[in-house]
């Protein structure tokens, strides 16, 4: 790509036009957006420059600039952990609509935490927990649920929660990896060579770690609280069907919009 630095004095702002010329020839779909984003990011203009050339030899965007935004909030991400994807906001819209007056919260599988974080900017006072296997997304989702008060641990699933937090659970929202795991290969690039298998490998079907979460939900929530599950169309109808095993009333919430489908169980 060419270089913006080599062409604009050091003690000068890379212009926008510059930027988006050598965003778009490096093949950024949107590239107007992403040079107006680095631009308002970047605190020198040497720093602009290096993150267009991190973009360019192909970087997320997201990690360029250090964070992702994630129902109006400033979610910190950082390599090797998952990006929150905004269709994933479908699944705080729906936790906050079935349980308004959750008091608390767990968010499973949570990556950067940032559905729990912005379950808790939403319910206001909540007690807030977060948990992943992988290291790297537990020191992350430290720093972006410490303005709520959150506790983030680490371990499989269930094992990382405080025993205590068992029948509690008004909302326990669950990002679980759903890629089938020959199907690995046909992700976008970015998503491939930037985000850590386990949080992608759903096992041969996709469905491996949410029939763990469906199994072990029912002693973890409260009555009346509720579990929810991201999927894709085609894995919706058996994973509905395994959260209804647990004996949870199960449904499914779909934003054609947005392209999410959200399995929903609620304990009796």
């Amino acid at each position: 790509m060419p270089s913006v630095s080599s062409s604009v004095p050091p003690s000068m702002p890379p212009s926008r036009d510059a930027l988006v010329t050598a965003l778009r020839t490096a093949g950024c779909v949107f590239a107007e957006d992403e040079a107006e984003l680095i631009l308002t990011t970047a605190r020198t203009p040497a720093e602009a420059a290096a993150m267009v050339e991190r973009r360019a030899a192909g970087l997320p965007l997201e990690l360029v600039v250090g964070w992702a935004e994630f129902r109006g909030l400033r979610i910190a991400v950082a390599p090797g952990v998952f990006v929150p994807r905004r269709r994933t906001e479908f699944l705080v819209e729906q936790a906050l609509e079935r349980a308004p007056g959750a008091a608390v919260v767990v968010d499973l599988c949570c990556g950067s935490g940032a559905v729990g974080a912005a379950l808790a900017a939403a319910l206001g006072d909540v007690e807030l927990h977060a948990a992943d296997i992988d290291p790297a997304a537990v020191r992350c989702a430290r720093g972006n649920v410490a303005a709520a008060g959150g506790q983030v641990h680490q371990g499989d699933l269930f094992e990382a929660l405080p025993v205590a937090l068992r029948g509690r659970v008004g909302i326990l929202a669950a990002n679980v990896p759903y890629v089938p795991s020959d199907e690995i290969g046909l992700l976008p690039q970015e998503a491939r060579d930037h985000e850590p298998l386990v949080a992608l490998d759903g096992g041969t079907d996709g469905l491996d770690v949410l029939r763990r979460v469906a199994a072990g939900a029912p002693r973890w929530l409260a009555p009346g609280g509720c579990v929810l599950v991201e999927t894709s169309r085609h894995q919706a109808p058996a994973a509905v069907e395994a959260f209804a095993r647990t004996g949870l009333v199960a449904g499914l919430a779909v934003s054609e919009e947005r392209h999410a489908h959200v399995v929903i169980g609620v304990r009796p």
